[in-house]
């Protein structure tokens, strides 16, 4: 069995920013890709997908994001490649199609197990896969009942399948009200929300939201041990969303109260053949391979750390958790601050040890 210092689970942006982070406090981490390149979950989101922070904002520590603009919003493709770039320069050993099936403790060491038999020897072990692999689908009244078609955002790619249908998009974060607008160009919509959404300006007193933020300290201040449950962020809006929801495309209803068949039961008691439910309604941490590991994860599957250090287990740690310190924690600006923040508590355990 081959033996390393610390295992970092996933390659994406949080697993990147760590691998940087570690080998800078003098540790060799081995960085396990279950994709084919260390982009993480990016080249699979909706083809229109832009960042909601500026390019000036938005760089993992020792290289700035590219490009001469630096207020433009970058396309998903533009993450991609940015995020390959950053991997290509790292002296780190970035092994993809290597997909972590289990964690367990082998004495001293945790017990890294491969999708296809293989095995490592870990002193410790950073969880930064993410939350794409885990999609959330609540428990919505009548919808597995819902003849119809029904998607996650994790499935959406563009409205061309969509084109003339009654569509209906679930919740009412960026993501969700983005494909709603977008869908809106070719189908009939409806924006389906538990509350009214909350927009927040875009730009204040002539400046991006998150000039203001920097300028404050509030993306950087440590609210994540104060904060029981994270809160639900309003949606950043430039004014598109919000004249497209004025003008009805999409509309916005409350949410549906069953369903009959292909048929949704509104509010109103107003029924509708709708032929398409997309659920924008989130990710949860996707963590599966450290359920053999006891006092990692609660009931729900949910980390159980403090400012991403694992609570029960010495030597775990977790990066990329959406409020693990800050509001900027599970983002491209932020993650790097909480990666460097644990990379330093894992080389003081690993030396104590």
């Amino acid at each position: 069995m081959e033996h390393i210092d610390v295992a970092v689970i996933g390659g994406g942006q949080a697993g990147l920013a760590t691998a940087h982070a570690l080998l800078r406090c003098g540790l060799r981490p081995v960085v396990l890709e279950a994709s084919d390149r260390a982009a993480g979950s990016w080249p699979r989101y909706y083809d229109s997908l832009t960042l909601f922070s500026p390019a000036r904002y938005s760089s993992l520590p020792g290289m700035p994001f590219p490009g001469a603009d630096r207020d433009r919003h970058p396309h998903r493709d533009e993450v991609v490649a940015y995020l390959t770039a950053y991997a290509g320069r790292l002296d780190a050993d970035i092994r993809t199609r290597r997909r972590v099936t289990s964690v367990r403790r082998a004495g001293s060491a945790f017990e890294v197990a491969l999708d296809g038999g293989g095995r490592l020897a870990a002193r410790a072990v950073v969880a930064a896969s993410g939350t794409f692999g885990r999609p959330y689908r609540p428990a919505l009244p009548g919808l597995e009942e819902f003849t119809g078609q029904v998607l996650h955002a994790a499935g959406y790619r563009s409205p061309a399948p969509f084109t003339g249908s009654r569509v209906v998009v679930v919740g009412a974060g960026n993501s969700a009200v983005q494909i709603a607008a977008e869908l809106a160009t070719t189908a009939h919509v409806t924006l389906a929300t538990r509350a009214p959404v909350r927009f927040a300006a875009q730009r204040v007193l002539g400046r991006d939201l998150h000039f203001w933020t920097a300028r404050t300290g509030l993306d950087v201040a440590p609210l994540g041990r104060l904060l029981p449950r994270p809160p639900a962020q309003p949606v950043l809006d430039d004014g598109r969303y919000r004249a497209a929801l004025a003008a009805g495309r999409p509309d916005r209803r409350p949410l549906f109260t069953g369903t009959d068949g292909a048929e949704l039961i509104w509010a109103d008691g107003e029924r509708e053949e709708v032929d398409a439910i997309v659920l924008a309604t989130g990710y949860r941490p996707d963590l599966p391979y450290l359920g053999p590991l006891d006092g990692a994860l609660d009931a729900e599957g949910k980390p159980r750390h403090r400012e991403g250090l694992a609570t029960g287990v010495p030597g775990l740690a977790f990066v990329g958790l959406e409020w693990q310190r800050s509001l900027s924690s599970n983002s491209l600006r932020g993650v790097g601050r909480d990666a460097d923040w644990i990379a330093w508590r894992m080389a003081a355990h690993l030396a104590r040890r």
